[in-house]
């Protein structure tokens, strides 16, 4: 077993964390942004300006990198591959996307369809980024 190639999780990373933020802006803005606002509205919450996208896609960045870390952690149990990658975006998915908006709900502050679209929305984006990453990813030699 191999040490974790950190050059090659960071190049992979980066990837995938580009891949989450197209992902979450198109989710985000043009299919769910309307729907957003108002929720957002309705909890006297001004709509989203700069600041917090830039927050957001900062976090898609780090969720990238720590998905391609999983990745390269599970590579030896599992072997290098499509399905190891899918493993490690549903790892991420359960412990980013599920818990999180499975914690939101009883809180009632959003709408359970807007939790329910983007927990199922990123069920497949997040394996999608973790495949791109995990293209990139290699162990040294």
């Amino acid at each position: 077993m191999g040490k974790i190639n950190m050059g090659r999780v960071v190049l992979g990373g980066l990837l995938a964390g580009l891949v989450i933020t197209i992902g979450e802006f198109v989710l985000n803005m043009p299919i769910l942004g309307k729907q957003w606002n108002e929720a957002m509205r309705a909890l006297n919450r001004p709509p989203m300006d700069a600041e917090p996208p830039t927050f957001f896609i900062l976090l898609s960045f780090a969720l990238g990198l720590l998905t391609v870390w999983v990745y390269a952690a599970i590579r030896p149990r599992f072997g290098a591959g499509p399905m190891t990658a899918i493993c490690a975006g549903l790892i991420i998915w359960v412990l980013a996307s599920l818990y999180a908006s499975a914690a939101m709900l009883p809180l009632h502050l959003f709408p359970r369809r807007l939790l329910l679209y983007a927990t199922v929305w990123e069920f497949f984006e997040l394996p999608i980024a973790a495949l791109a990453g995990a293209w990139i990813y290699r162990e040294e030699a």
